[in-house]
């Protein structure tokens, strides 16, 4: 006996409509995709997402009233298991940074292709994190930098010394470029399987749980 495979149910947290109706629209064209309600602002988007308990939320960051990054941290703090993507602009530096410590799963930019959109959230539902190259760079520009030789090799720095092997410090500087696993592999001419245990020894190493709480660290500390 066949049984169809669950559909992934999105909630749209976006204040302008047609932006709201154009990512519907995108998102439902996937049979695996369901966007199950559209809120304009963030006070009701959590009643939605306290009602309907959606798999993943789309949230926009600069939202009347309330912003998306308040709207997030509630969302934290409701359940641990509602994956949250933020949506955020090419030019909004502070916001950025702002949402690299949110407790978001994704960070994309409102342009985003459709289908990438659709690839992020079945990635996101499965547990996997993301961060958009972009936002990377925004942050890195908003982030003072300190050395990174002094982080990774010099004996006598307060920093906590971080023992990534040359690999490794290559992995992170894509992690931080918000690639996967598969897009690391073939950027290095290595396996699927060599990558992710990379990024497995890296995210010890480093003493996070993700990928992109380790972007977000390399970023803050300017490792790379």
């Amino acid at each position: 006996m066949i049984t169809e495979e669950k559909q992934i149910s999105v909630i749209i947290v976006e204040d302008f409509k047609l932006t709201r109706v154009g990512l519907r629209c995108a998102l439902n064209a996937n049979n695996d995709i369901n966007v199950v309600a559209e809120c304009e602002d963030a006070i009701e988007g959590l009643k939605q997402i306290e009602r309907l308990k959606p798999d993943v939320v789309l949230m926009d960051l600069g939202l009347p009233m309330m912003n998306g990054i308040e709207a997030m941290v509630k969302i934290r703090e409701m359940s641990s298991d509602i994956k949250i993507i933020a949506l955020t602009s090419h030019d909004r530096e502070d916001e950025v940074v702002a949402a690299l410590s949110s407790g978001a799963n994704a960070y994309c930019l409102k342009d985003i292709d459709p289908t990438k959109l659709a690839d992020v959230i079945r990635d996101v539902n499965n547990g996997v994190c993301w961060i958009d190259s972009v936002v990377s760079k925004l942050a890195l520009k908003s982030i003072p930098k300190v050395d990174n030789i002094n982080l990774l090799t010099n004996q006598s720095s307060e920093q906590t010394k971080i023992p990534l092997t040359e690999r490794e410090f290559e992995v992170l500087k894509h992690l931080v470029a918000g690639k996967s696993n598969t897009e690391i592999a073939k950027e290095l001419i290595v396996s699927v399987h060599t990558a992710k245990a990379h990024v497995c020894s890296i995210l010890q190493k480093m003493c996070v749980n993700d990928r992109v709480q380790a972007a977000v660290k390399a970023v803050k500390e300017g490792i790379v």
